[in-house]
């Protein structure tokens, strides 16, 4: 249509139609964005990126941190956050790594280049790992709700962080628990051989290995397989008292399913990536008696666990997986650190990120070093009647504790 054909009024407001419709139709991951941005004279646009699962096994974890995220920017906006003399509007930036590597890095490079202010994720050690080395190179802080590979953190960046116990409290936890507790002796390992899965498988052999039993096999698979007939039919010729798996519950599940097929008597141990309501609910009878851990203290004893429980179900009509509340948390740290600089900019908050004290939902939250969360914990569960029923929580501010 042209405008030679309209009478001057009708021109005007049809043009004043067209720029009205620019303005809403920018994209918020606009590559042209800048990192800091004004909505209006006194309002600043701040950028959360946000990575994980969301198609795929993993995908009910993945959209669990995605949740809590979100939540905590909700939360964020509805309260109107002051940084630095001006409001601040948070927009989260949410992508799917797919739970791998490759598509991780190219993930973290799209954030980058959507100018984001810093980073929550990646749910796996094996996708935050190597994003970690982008966020690192171009200055972006990285917060983590639910990646515990020792090495995550033992890299020497100063940009990554996490709010979960690492695995070499939670291997040791692990280990520990199942010689001391559950009187193992003969012990066989299985793990995914994702960063996750074997990193926890090893630090969980050294305390085995420390308390005095014995490691009788350990065999590997990994975080795609559904069928573990015959490394369990292996195992089982070595009569073991105890296996533990080093995965998810997208693979503990028919583990747990084929070990009451094949006979195998064992008490069966994962560690937090099997602890998750799915697990119970696709396992079924076969996951009665499973033990898993968890970082932490139970929900209903964090500070605000219960309060944020509530708030999650009736908010997404669905209960938490695993992860959200330290999605949540991670969030909540990124900003108040930001309001601590009076800067959203990556290069003037940052610093101030390794010296954050923060009272969270999950616990009170405060860094070491080398980006780890201190006066960390780890809970010990067994499905008893259908959920998981907590058994004891061992080390950070918390007594061991039975229940």
């Amino acid at each position: 249509m042209s405008y030679k054909r309209l009478s001057l009024p009708l021109a005007i407001l049809f043009a004043a139609a067209l720029v009205a419709c620019g303005k809403s139709e920018t994209p918020a991951t606009s590559p042209a964005s800048p990192a800091v941005n004004s909505r209006a004279a006194d309002e600043l646009v701040v950028k959360i990126g946000a990575s994980a699962p969301l198609t795929g096994p993993q995908a009910h974890l993945g959209k669990d941190n995605e949740n809590g995220t979100r939540m905590a920017i909700d939360d964020a906006n509805i309260k109107g956050v002051i940084i630095g003399g001006h409001k601040a509007h948070f927009e989260l930036i949410s992508e799917d790594d797919q739970a791998d590597p490759k598509t991780a890095t190219i993930v973290a490079q799209k954030l980058i280049d959507a100018k984001v202010n810093g980073v929550i994720g990646h749910l796996n050690s094996g996708t935050s790992i190597p994003a970690s080395r982008i966020y690192s190179d171009n200055g972006i802080p990285q917060i983590s709700p639910s990646a515990t590979a020792v090495s995550y953190t033992a890299q020497g960046l100063k940009t990554a962080f996490r709010v979960m116990t690492n695995d070499g409290q939670q291997g040791k936890a692990l280990g520990e628990f199942a010689v001391n507790t559950l009187n193992a002796k003969k012990i066989a390992v299985i793990d995914d051989r994702s960063a996750y899965g074997q990193g926890l498988a090893d630090e969980f052999i050294k305390a085995v290995k420390a308390n005095g039993a014995q490691v009788i096999a350990r065999e590997y698979t990994t975080d795609k397989a559904v069928d573990f007939t015959a490394v369990l039919t292996s195992i089982k010729g070595k009569h073991p008292d105890l296996l533990f798996f080093g995965g998810v519950d997208p693979q503990g599940v028919p583990m747990a399913k084929q070990l009451k097929a094949l006979g195998l008597n064992v008490k069966f141990v994962m560690g937090d990536g099997g602890h998750t309501p799915k697990f119970i609910e696709l396992a079924g009878v076969a996951a009665d008696g499973v033990y898993a851990s968890l970082p932490g203290v139970p929900l209903e004893q964090m500070p605000g666990g219960k309060d944020f429980s509530q708030r999650y179900e009736a908010k997404y009509k669905q209960p938490i997986q695993l992860y959200a509340p330290y999605g949540y948390d991670a969030v909540n740290v990124m900003i108040a650190t930001m309001q601590k600089a009076a800067s959203a900019d990556p290069a003037k908050y940052l610093p101030e990120l390794a010296k954050i004290t923060h009272s969270g939902v999950t616990a009170n939250i405060a860094f070491d070093e080398k980006g780890d969360i201190k006066g960390s914990s780890v809970t010990l569960y067994q499905v008893q009647h259908g959920k998981w029923q907590p058994l004891q929580t061992m080390g950070g501010k918390t007594s061991i504790s039975a229940h």
